[in-house]
């Protein structure tokens, strides 16, 4: 059927990865519009592209439109704690600092993810590696990243969408 991917005889992380490499683009616009931010799109879309990867060994029917409905739900949850952030209000002559630190179970798995992302970050093709540090740790659009490494934007989202994949692997190879 057209539109639909088959995981049959094929490699299931490569179809998914091409998937993303392909709707990128249109993904990020989409979720721009429905936040009105380019930070925030983008890190929507890229949690929307590792849910995608992490999901399990199977390809859904329709990853284009499951990717779209996994951007959907996050858009909706996003714009849910905006508006719950909204709402409330800290009074802080009752707010005790100390409740607020993670215990030390939390602590430790995000410094074990942290040390996963890293080693996933340097194991990238250089290319790659610079995209993703470009955007990801200095904050810098698409077409900044595209002028200084002298690319293309398609090929910054290539590299992009290839780094969110690979992250999303390693971390869930240690789940």
């Amino acid at each position: 059927m057209p539109g639909y991917i088959s995981s049959e005889g094929s490699d299931p992380p490569q179809i998914l990865a091409k998937v993303i490499e392909r709707c990128y683009g249109e993904l990020k616009s989409y979720a721009r519009l429905k936040v009105g931010d380019d930070m925030i799109a983008e890190e929507l879309v890229q949690e929307a592209c590792l849910r995608l990867v992490t999901t399990g060994k199977d390809v859904p029917f329709n990853p284009r439109a499951y990717l779209y409905r996994i951007l959907s739900n996050l858009v909706t949850d996003h714009h849910r704690r905006r508006a719950r952030f909204n709402r409330s209000f800290v009074q802080t002559d009752t707010f005790d600092a100390e409740d607020e630190r993670p215990d030390i179970e939390r602590e430790l798995i995000a410094r074990q993810r942290l040390a996963i992302l890293v080693q996933a970050v340097s194991e990238l093709p250089p290319r790659c590696r610079k995209c993703f540090v470009l955007r990801r740790f200095d904050g810098l659009s698409h077409t900044e990243i595209a002028e200084r490494m002298n690319i293309t934007r398609s090929a910054v989202e290539k590299h992009l969408a290839a780094a969110t994949v690979h992250c999303a692997r390693r971390l869930k190879a240690h789940e």
